[in-house]
């Protein structure tokens, strides 16, 4: 995990990710945010980059590979599971199922998407500051 890496954010939403990067910014975190609209695009990204990113968030409903999908096939990967990079889902879909689906993928996150600005904030830095502070294997 590389703290100055980029946050890979996997939003289908236009609207959506231009909330989420106005949040980023009122934060004043100094990582670069690199979007992506499906699982797929953000997999090819992950496979030719030679970046370590910091986190992934991830969306679950979303066009062409699902972030359920694209998890298993991080988990699958050796090279990219070596990155040790965190995997949070931060969705609107939320039931029991959905949960438990979420966690049997080794998900080391799942955040609902609040419905307001400050909340957004809130949720963000809770999470940017619980893995700042995080040590991974490859930090050594």
């Amino acid at each position: 995990m590389n703290k100055n890496g980029e946050i890979i954010i996997i939003e289908d939403d236009a609207d959506d990710q231009f909330i989420l990067e106005e949040a980023f910014e009122v934060l004043g975190y100094s990582n670069a945010r690199r979007y992506f609209p499906d699982g797929e695009v953000a997999l090819e990204y992950l496979h030719s980059t030679d970046k370590l990113p910091f986190l992934i968030l991830s969306d679950i409903n979303l066009p062409r590979l699902s972030g359920f999908e694209l998890r298993e096939k991080l988990n699958n990967d050796a090279e990219l599971k070596l990155k040790c990079i965190p995997y949070l889902y931060f969705t609107t879909a939320l039931n029991h199922k959905v949960v438990i689906d979420a966690y049997s993928t080794s998900a080391q996150g799942f955040f609902v998407k609040p419905n307001n600005f400050d909340e957004l904030r809130d949720t963000l830095r809770v999470i940017m500051d619980y893995w700042t502070k995080c040590a991974a294997p490859n930090n050594f």
